[in-house]
C-alpha cells in the first residue's frame, strides 16, 4: 500500500484526526465492551492489581490478587504487612521484590498523606511509589470517569503502526492522541488498541487480513485492492 501510505504521511492535522476516528469507529464497532482486565472490587485493589501488571500478564496478577486482597484489603494492612509475606504471596509474577517494596511503600504513603485513600488527580497519583504515568491513567479513567489514555506496549506500537504518533515516548504518544480524539473517547480508543494489539495486530506476526482497520493503516500488510474489495467492519 505504497499508494496509501504516501498520502498518509501527507496529511494535516485534520486528515489524520479524521482518519483517526474513522479507526476509533470501527474499533468501537469490533470491541464494544471495555472493562478493567484486572479483578478488583474497589480503587485500591485496582491501584494495587496495575501496579502488580507492570511488566507481567493480566491474568497472572488475577491469579495471585485473591490471596492478596484476602489478607491484606487495605492501605493500611499493606503498610502493616512484613515485606517477605508480600513477596511470598506475588512471587509468580517476577520482580516480586521490587513490586513488594512499591506496595508497601505506596500503602504507607496513602496512609500518611492521604488517609488510606487513593488520591484522584495525576500529580499526586505520580507522586506514589510504583505509580508511573500509565498506572495513574488507568485509576484516573476508570475509577475516576478522568478523560485519560493508557500508552502500553501495545498502544505505543499501534499507534505508530497506524501512522497516528510519531513519536517512541509514551508521554508524547499520549499528547499526540489527545489532539486527534475528543476526551470522551481517549479511554475507549486507547483501550481498544490494546485489545486489537493482542488479538490481532500483533508484534511479529500481524493478522492483517482479519485486521478492521486494514485500508486505513499505512503499514498494513494487505493490499490495497484487497483492502478495498473488504468490508472492513464484517
Amino acid at each position: 500500500m505504497l499508494a496509501a501510505w504516501a498520502v498518509m504521511r501527507r496529511e494535516n492535522l485534520n486528515e489524520k484526526g479524521r482518519r483517526t476516528r474513522a479507526i476509533a469507529s470501527r474499533l468501537a464497532h469490533a470491541y464494544p465492551d471495555i472493562r478493567v482486565p484486572l479483578r478488583h472490587r474497589n480503587i485500591f485493589e485496582l491501584l494495587v492489581a496495575t501496579i502488580l501488571s507492570a511488566q507481567c500478564t493480566d491474568n497472572r496478577v488475577n491469579a495471585v490478587t485473591p490471596e492478596l486482597f484476602q489478607r491484606f484489603p487495605t492501605a493500611a494492612k499493606i503498610a502493616a504487612a512484613p515485606v517477605e509475606e508480600l513477596e511470598r504471596i506475588i512471587r509468580p509474577l517476577g520482580l516480586f521484590r521490587a513490586k513488594g517494596r512499591s506496595l508497601k511503600h505506596c500503602a504507607k504513603q496513602l496512609m500518611e498523606r492521604h488517609g488510606g485513600k487513593v488520591p484522584s488527580t495525576m500529580d499526586e497519583l505520580t507522586r506514589l511509589p510504583g505509580v508511573g504515568r500509565k498506572t495513574a491513567n488507568v485509576i484516573l479513567g476508570y475509577a475516576f470517569g478522568v478523560p485519560a489514555i493508557v500508552v502500553d506496549t501495545h498502544c505505543r506500537r499501534l499507534s505508530r503502526r497506524l501512522g497516528i504518533a510519531k513519536n517512541e515516548d509514551p508521554n508524547k504518544i499520549e499528547n499526540e492522541l489527545r489532539r486527534l480524539l475528543p476526551a470522551e473517547e481517549w479511554l475507549g480508543f486507547s483501550h481498544r488498541l490494546i485489545i486489537h494489539g493482542r488479538r490481532i495486530c500483533q508484534a511479529q506476526k500481524p493478522k492483517c487480513e482479519e485486521c478492521v482497520v486494514n485500508d486505513l493503516c499505512p503499514s498494513s500488510r494487505v493490499s490495497s485492492t484487497e483492502a478495498a474489495t473488504q468490508d472492513p467492519r464484517s
